[in-house]
């Protein structure tokens, strides 16, 4: 019996679906359906109870799970030593994303990196925040890049830095004129916001509250190419990191004003599964993000 197929098994399990299983693995679903008959074979009994419309494990399959889930982090870990050993960083790193550090901030660590780690193929993906959640605890991916990070049990969290965030409106808009502004003048403004279950949208719904401002709220959209440009259109003001419209404040298509007597920063952190066995690469690759690009 190969140690794959146990690989397969628990990633089956943890994400409860054959395609996530099979793209994880880079296989076809057939191929997982026929890793799990396999191991089902072996050892004479029904992992999967196939007449229930959830997934759901038998009681052979739980032990199974816990035992091959042993057995994984077992190995994932001696893989990791004779890594170490040789000094060797290589092989896969599986990262999903929120769109704004995907987009913005992300690009020059990563480029650092595969500079300084060319046998390393990094894999990203760009996710809505709860996804990237599900994907780093259902094992799709290895690491998570998020704002505003949930404390989870189940999660290790690594801070990485603080955005300043600014507020953007067309170079037509009144406010344009202004360098600073304080954060009561935007009051009643029309307000391109982030949709309500972002992180970012929730920081700022409660720093509006604590701060008495009541905006009027016209779109909401889910990443923030799309909010910088309705704002672009004069289709209302926002609040976003700075980082994410540098190229917009070059070519003059958006202002950016900070507050007066406001510090407000978005922080921005790494994730991953609690007790994952991380490679030399991922060390290193989260080494690299928590440095200067």
């Amino acid at each position: 019996m190969q140690i794959e197929s146990f690989k397969v098994f628990c990633d089956l399990t943890e994400t409860e679906s054959f395609t996530e299983a099979a793209e994880i693995s880079g296989i076809t679903q057939s191929a997982v359906s026929q890793q799990i008959s396999s191991l089902e074979r072996q050892f004479k009994c029904l992992l999967i109870e196939r007449s229930k419309k959830k997934f759901r494990l038998t009681r052979e399959g739980s032990l199974l799970y816990e035992a091959g889930k042993n057995i994984m982090q077992s190995y994932e870990a001696l893989q990791c030593r004779l890594q170490e050993a040789t000094d060797l960083v290589s092989g896969n790193i599986r990262v999903a994303t929120i769109y704004s550090i995907g987009l913005h901030d992300l690009p020059p660590y990563l480029k650092k990196f595969l500079r300084l780690y060319p046998t390393v193929n990094v894999h990203v993906e760009y996710q809505r925040a709860n996804q990237v959640y599900d994907d780093v605890l259902g094992n799709v991916v290895d690491l998570g890049l998020v704002a505003y990070p949930t404390r989870e049990p189940r999660l290790e969290v690594v801070e990485l830095r603080r955005d300043p965030m600014v507020m953007i409106c067309h170079p037509n808009h009144p406010l344009a004129r202004k360098k600073q502004i304080a954060i009561s003048e935007l009051r009643d403004e029309r307000f391109i916001a982030f949709e309500p279950d972002i992180p970012t949208r929730k920081a700022l719904d409660k720093l509006l509250r604590d701060e008495n401002v009541a905006v009027n709220t016209t779109m909401e959209f889910d990443n923030i190419e799309t909010v910088k440009r309705a704002v672009e259109i004069e289709a209302g003001i926002s609040i976003v990191p700075a980082s994410t419209v540098a190229q917009e404040i070059a070519k003059n298509t958006l202002v950016a004003l900070t507050f007066i007597g406001l510090d407000i920063n978005r922080p921005t952190a790494v994730i991953h599964k609690k007790n994952k066995v991380l490679s030399p690469a991922m060390k290193q690759f989260i080494e690299v993000l928590r440095q200067d690009p």
